[in-house]
């Protein structure tokens, strides 16, 4: 029996995991998809929220303004791209300049530090591509930007180093209480805990009506994007978000961890029964029109031609305004709801989560003495010149580059390959080590990586897939096999 069963291995089941494995706890996280991440952390708008927004007393504001300190940390501890560019909220009437000062207070009330509201001359001179309409803004110079799976991952490999265990490819069916906790049933097996963490994203009301009775809903929403080419990457030097309105923060644009440019998102309803079905990610020509539009609001001269990915994610929005974190039943905590802010918030949610838990199971847990919280990764391009030569000297794999666009090397690809959480496609070696990432989207390096991966895990080229369960690439050998 597991003392901790955590359903959902995004961003905030991935704190859960790290903050649980500094405890002397029998910790597993079940995880529907083959690799985690694969929710709301994989498709954002990797955005670190200084915390202004929400409102004061929530649990939002709370742990949003927490959640950035220990962000910040565990991105250094960590070896996980993070930069503080600082936000701009930009105002485009006199009305909206009003609700700038509303949210510098909320700010202020919240604990945001080093807020300035801007006047026309300071905006521009901070970010001369925005339109000449801007009035005026809110400068936030502690948000950030950060790799929202690179976090993930990081969080749950340390996990994993530290003890707990990862099931893969374990979707929750029934859950049932027995006299020592609970009774978790997958589509693999069949698991017993003594305490449950629900931490299933955009099914989290599903997994919590297992157990308890309905007392809120989720009611999901698809932001679509469009990621531009490091070539538009200084277009803007922070996040530039416009006055939020009843359809939430509105289009942003933003640098990226990479030099990229996100701009982003729309807001529109997504049935449930579309979830699983692929359909709630896919891009439209209307979103993509509306995003653009929206967009060059902020910044009329905004080069969209230099787009070299659109994407979309499904958004957690329920019925409760906050997020839902809370104890449904004697040793099951739900962390639901987790809509914007909740990358920025994630860490101190898992903080807060096993607080609400130790209360539930009236117990303290019982810290490690060898709590391992370094991560150690090689990012190759990022050398300098010695540290390249001594690296190839030592592995001559380094120094043979498969991804070009983003200088990704053999030798990295190799050692995402065998990392804590082995990925089985070429999606999850993107999201490990970057390859594939640049301009041509892998359509170079695709094949190459899809070599290296299948001699890496002594798999069959037919076995290794594109991203999820059953995307296959490869069919069938054909002119002589493979």
């Amino acid at each position: 029996m597991y003392d901790i069963t955590i359903i959902g291995c995004g961003i905030v089941g991935a704190a859960t995991a790290y903050e649980l494995s500094k405890y002397q706890l029998n910790t597993l996280v079940l995880e529907a998809e083959n690799d985690v991440s694969l929710g709301q952390t994989k498709a954002n708008s990797a955005i670190i929220h200084a915390g202004f927004d929400p409102e004061p007393g929530s649990l939002m504001a709370m742990l949003n303004v927490e959640g950035v300190e220990r962000t910040k940390e565990l991105c250094r501890k960590l070896s996980v791209h993070y930069d503080p560019v600082g936000s701009l909220v930009v105002a485009f009437s006199e009305e909206e300049l009003l609700l700038l000062k509303d949210l510098y207070q909320r700010g202020i009330e919240n604990g945001v530090p080093d807020m300035e509201l801007l006047d026309q001359k300071e905006l521009l001179e901070k970010e001369p591509n925005l339109s000449e309409h801007a009035l005026g803004a809110l400068y936030a110079p502690s948000a950030g930007i950060v790799n929202p799976w690179e976090l993930c991952l990081a969080l749950t490999e340390t996990a994993i180093k530290n003890g707990v265990q990862l099931a893969l490819n374990n979707r929750v069916t029934a859950i049932k209480k027995i006299p020592e906790g609970y009774q978790i049933t997958t589509n693999q097996s069949v698991y017993q805990t003594k305490a449950i963490f629900n931490a299933a994203g955009v099914h989290s009301d599903d997994i919590h009506n297992l157990i308890a009775e309905p007392n809120f809903e989720i009611t999901p929403k698809r932001g679509e994007y469009y990621l531009l080419d490091r070539s538009e990457g200084t277009v803007v030097h922070h996040v530039i978000f416009q006055c939020p309105s009843s359809i939430g923060k509105g289009v942003l644009i933003s640098p990226t961890v990479h030099g990229n440019l996100i701009v982003g998102p729309n807001s529109e309803a997504v049935l449930k029964t579309d979830l699983d079905s692929g359909s709630d990610t896919g891009n439209t020509a209307d979103g993509l029109k509306q995003v653009g539009e929206l967009a060059r609001k902020s910044v009329p001269e905004l080069n969209l031609r230099q787009s070299i990915r659109n994407f979309s994610g499904v958004r957690a929005n329920s019925t409760i305004d906050d997020f839902v974190i809370q104890e449904a039943a004697p040793g099951f905590i739900d962390l639901a709801g987790i809509k914007s802010p909740g990358l920025s918030s994630a860490p101190a949610i898992a903080v807060y989560g096993i607080e609400l838990l130790e209360q539930s199971l009236q117990q303290k847990f019982s810290l490690k003495d060898d709590f391992i919280d370094t991560r150690e990764r090689i990012v190759f391009r990022e050398l300098d010149i010695d540290g390249k030569n001594q690296l190839i000297k030592q592995d001559p794999a380094y120094g043979h580059v498969i991804c070009r666009c983003e200088t990704i090397t053999e030798g990295e690809i190799r050692d995402a390959a065998h990392s804590p959480i082995k990925p089985t496609s070429l999606d999850g070696i993107k999201r490990r080590c970057h390859a594939g990432m640049g301009r041509c989207q892998g359509g170079f390096c695709g094949p190459r990586v899809l070599e290296i991966l299948a001699d890496e895990l002594d798999l069959s080229p037919l076995e290794i897939l594109q991203d999820r369960a059953d995307s296959r690439i490869l069919v069938e050998a054909t002119k002589g096999g493979f």
